[in-house]
């Protein structure tokens, strides 16, 4: 039973997110606002859900855990800190101007801004960066269906591409809205589960110099300051441009939504996030004492070894929703700016046939 809970499980998941992604596509109605920014329309629980969901995803889960257990609290909660940073900012500073502009995509801000070709030459750094996203999200589900399903490591990958592709395709962001909101729902239930479990079973046994009131990680940089602050920083400020999450903010029914759902996914990635990073401080200790060596990504060992079958699932479900929320805004967002890139590529290869370098 318990042997087969786990594959059924995130089966069924799966089949669930497809078929709601795909209802969802009766919302657009050939119209292309209602496809990329959802008819401008999303009140604030849809609005809040869909960003908080874009900002967790597999590196503040997986990626959170396994620095934390390895170089401390501040080592891997900076990253949903990060993103948590940024969604506070853009709250403040962003949020509603941006809203009253009546964008459909980022690079259309740097067109009106500053013209044509601005816009041309951040839709391309967008694309470019936005496909390294998508893949590191595409990874570690592909290793989460290598461990869970017993499938390869590369059908894994194909499986999760093909499944966020065919539901966002056919229901634009209302697909993902409506997804999600059920996926960040999930999330925020296998987070605060997983870490009661640990609480109340193992405790919170943190190694000394490693929790959150180790501030030398922030100030010694033999501690790893450096890093904890660049990489606070670096998605705190850097994200503020995220095409995924403006995407958001202009389809929010108005300027005050658009910024109150910035500051309530704010807190809620702060929610998942952290416990994440607790709960890695124990997991050495707690691996030691049931004879497990964790062989892969630190939380997967704990809900492989440790954690009853149920929960267990929930968990996985919740990573799995934070690698599909990103990685449907990632395909989303970059398929809005593909005509300027096309237009991009067309310069370039005319200046290479007026060249000589094509015939």
């Amino acid at each position: 039973m318990a042997e087969s809970l786990l594959p059924g499980g995130i089966i069924a998941f799966l089949i669930a997110t497809l078929g709601i992604g795909v209802y969802a596509s009766k919302q657009i109605k050939g119209d292309s606002v209602n496809f990329l920014v959802a008819g401008r329309g999303l009140t604030l629980p849809l609005a809040a859900a869909t960003l908080m969901a874009q900002s967790v995803d597999s590196n503040a889960t997986l990626g959170n855990t396994d620095l934390a257990s390895e170089f401390g609290f501040w080592a891997g909660a900076s990253l949903p800190l990060g993103l948590a940073l940024c969604l506070f900012l853009t709250a403040l500073f962003f949020a509603k101007p941006m809203n009253q502009m009546g964008l459909i995509t980022l690079p259309d801000f740097y067109r009106v801004k500053y013209g044509r070709a601005t816009e041309r030459v951040a839709a391309v750094l967008m694309v470019v960066s936005f496909s390294f996203l998508l893949a590191g999200n595409l990874v570690a589900g592909g290793y989460l269906f290598q461990t869970f399903l017993g499938t390869s490591y590369t059908l894994g990958v194909i499986l999760l591409a093909t499944i966020v592709l065919v539901y966002t395709a056919s229901g634009g962001l209302f697909a993902v809205a409506y997804t999600d909101a059920i996926q960040v729902l999930i999330a925020l239930v296998g987070a605060l589960c997983l870490f009661v479990f640990i609480a109340l079973n193992y405790g919170l046994d943190i190694p000394a110099g490693t929790g959150p009131m180790a501030l030398e990680q922030m100030t010694s940089p033999g501690s790893g300051a450096l890093v904890n602050w660049a990489t606070l920083l670096a998605l705190g400020l850097g994200d503020i441009v995220a095409i995924d999450f403006m995407a958001r903010i202009f389809s929010a029914e108005s300027p005050e939504t658009a910024q109150r759902a910035c500051f309530v996914g704010s807190l809620g990635t702060v929610i998942i996030g952290v416990p994440f990073s607790i709960i890695a401080l124990s997991a050495t200790g707690i691996l030691e004492q049931a004879g497990v060596t964790a062989d892969g990504p630190i939380l997967y060992a704990l809900l492989q070894n440790v954690v009853p079958p149920f929960l267990a699932l929930l968990v996985i479900v919740a990573i799995l929703s934070a690698s599909l929320s990103t990685a449907d805004g990632a395909i989303l967002g970059t398929s809005s700016v593909i005509p300027t890139i096309f237009w991009v590529f067309d310069r370039i290869a005319t200046v290479l046939v007026a060249i000589g370098y094509w015939h």
